[in-house]
């Protein structure tokens, strides 16, 4: 027998059906993002093709703006297609803390970047694909006279070894301002679509970010940035090489670091030491960029062999709790079924 209910007693009123949206799809982030700052890309880039390319007296300015639109993508999708709260921090952008490990991987990210770099020099002329000139710097003093030549002035005003000196110690002032720009793409490449697609792997998540990141390049390199006389098809395929290599190196200081800075310095400080393959290049060589330097074949195998060595050791992750996508990303509203973040670590 059912008792009869107390009077006193309340009944709690039955709980009204809230249908819960359901979640989005995981790939449904990336694949915004990607669409997004590619379209955005070539949106800033378009005046270039109409007033004169790289020779465009606007080309440092667009070239910063197109630089800008990784991040403004990842800021878009987060926010508006994943309805994030804290987009900063689910970025890697924010909080600054531990302060020491942050600036101990400040220091690692700038060194190894600037060691890969100069590490591509000598793998060159090993292979055959660069002529190197380490004590006469033959190519750098052939560009001086030239332009000397060009402005009527007379003779070097400096020894060629200082002015290399000069050169040299310009690299690390130059990656700390290149880190600026260089912070607009790594909060979309390490800050959000790395984390994106950690869920896949980490060999997965590198070599995908890194074909999308390649073919954004796209607007620029068929104006002959970075690969001057090379077919457009080949100097994407070799941008992407090259994203790909590189790629692998700023996400694992992105993973071990919890933080998207030290990935933007060390990009900072490859753009800021690209010029180093010109260098140190032989007089009278040609210096052909899809086999030599950084953004050649022969410089991808250091950082290959680095990474491939990172991750089978393990020591490519860092502590759960650091890597990127770790926190729960919340939506701005609605029901559980948005709280699957598509940055969350698998």
């Amino acid at each position: 027998m059912i008792p009869a209910p107390d009077s006193a007693q309340q009944v709690p009123a039955p709980r009204p059906f809230v249908p819960q949206r359901p979640s989005r799809p995981a790939w449904l982030g990336p694949l915004v993002f990607s669409a997004l700052a590619i379209a955005l890309a070539w949106l800033v880039a378009s005046p270039l093709f109409v007033t004169g390319g790289l020779a465009s007296p606007v080309f440092p300015l667009i070239a910063m703006l197109v630089m800008l639109t990784p991040g403004a993508s990842a800021l878009i999708t987060v926010r508006f297609v994943e309805g994030r709260r804290g987009v900063w921090r689910a970025l890697g952008a924010w909080p600054l803390r531990p302060v020491g490990r942050l600036f101990a991987w400040l220091g690692i990210a700038l060194g190894v970047c600037l060691a890969l770099v100069f590490a591509a020099l000598p793998l060159g002329v090993l292979f055959g694909v660069y002529e190197a000139d380490f004590a006469g710097f033959g190519f750098f003093a052939e560009q001086i006279t030239a332009q000397l030549a060009a402005s009527g002035a007379g003779g070097f005003p400096l020894p060629i070894a200082l002015l290399v000196g000069l050169q040299l110690a310009m690299i690390v002032p130059g990656s700390l301002v290149n880190m600026l720009p260089a912070f607009g793409e790594e909060l979309g490449w390490r800050g959000y679509l790395y984390p994106s697609l950690r869920r896949l792997g980490v060999v997965p998540a590198i070599l995908v970010s890194g074909v999308i990141w390649g073919v954004w390049h796209a607007p620029l390199l068929l104006l002959g940035y970075n690969y001057p006389g090379v077919d457009p098809l080949v100097a994407i395929a070799s941008m992407c090489g090259m994203c790909i290599v590189m790629g692998g190196v700023l996400a694992w200081v992105r993973e071990r670091s919890g933080s998207v800075l030290p990935a933007a310095l060390g990009h900072g400080a490859i753009n800021a030491s690209a010029g180093t393959v010109f260098l140190f290049a032989a007089a009278g060589s040609s210096v052909d960029p899809t086999q030599a330097g950084l953004l050649g074949w022969s410089g991808w195998i250091v950082p290959l062999v680095l990474v491939a060595v990172l991750v089978a050791t393990g020591l490519f992750r860092g502590p759960r709790e650091q890597r990127p996508g770790a926190d729960a990303a919340q939506p701005a509203s609605g029901g559980a079924g948005e709280a699957a973040a598509v940055g969350s670590d698998a």
